[in-house]
């Protein structure tokens, strides 16, 4: 991607977190919850290129509580090399948010996989964690989404048991990695063939419930 100029006119310091190996809870039996206002990719304005960043940079300069704008500016900035950048951005749009659940969720769930696609998939799989437990409880995109990271982490046996959890909420859907592009449509194709390494470890070894 061409590397894009960031304005020094947005003051923001650089930081960085520190990864934390974290154990997740255990998958529940099924995960059949809609959760669409969580998993929207975030775009407060349409296009690309430094045109598009400097709208951006402006109006987060403008309007600090542009929780929107900031999250677009982030992943512009993960995406150009800019992990830090886009650390600093991406917290400072989760404490925006605040008490706002709904997009304080879709934040977290975007910061994660900004996070996986900058290589960084323990921290994604700590963001996405975060999201566990809330509501709604049941989320059907966490079951393959946790698989993926938890693979990638090769934490296989835990990411074998989430992708079960998968398979029984929608078996026709989830054994055959054939239903991948419908299922996962903004994956990319690398990560589809990687969720499909762990549908080869499930078909080989089933966990049982409970």
């Amino acid at each position: 991607m061409k590397k894009l100029r960031f304005p020094l006119a947005l003051g923001l310091a650089l930081c960085s977190l520190l990864a934390q190996g974290q154990s997740l809870p255990a998958p529940k039996e099924f995960y059949f919850d809609a959760d669409p206002q969580t998993t929207r990719a975030i775009v407060a304005l349409s296009g690309e290129g430094q045109e598009v960043v400097d709208r951006l940079a402006a109006t987060v300069a403008r309007r600090p509580d542009d929780v929107e704008s900031r999250v677009q500016l982030a992943r512009v900035a993960m995406q150009s090399g800019r992990l830090e950048l886009g650390d600093e951005l991406y917290q400072a749009a989760q404490r925006n948010a605040g008490s706002n659940q709904r997009l304080s969720r879709a934040v977290t769930w975007n910061y994660g996989w900004d996070l996986y696609r900058a290589g960084e998939p323990q921290r994604a799989l700590e963001q996405w964690q975060k999201l566990i437990g809330g509501w709604p409880s049941t989320p059907g995109w966490q079951p393959p989404t946790l698989a993926l990271a938890l693979w990638k982490l090769d934490r296989r046996a835990e990411a074998v048991a989430w992708y079960a959890a998968a398979v029984r909420t929608e078996p026709q859907q989830w054994s055959s990695a054939a239903s991948y592009p419908h299922l996962l449509p903004d994956w990319r194709e690398e990560d589809r063939a990687l969720l499909a390494e762990v549908l080869a470890a499930w078909q080989a070894n089933p966990p049982a419930w409970p």
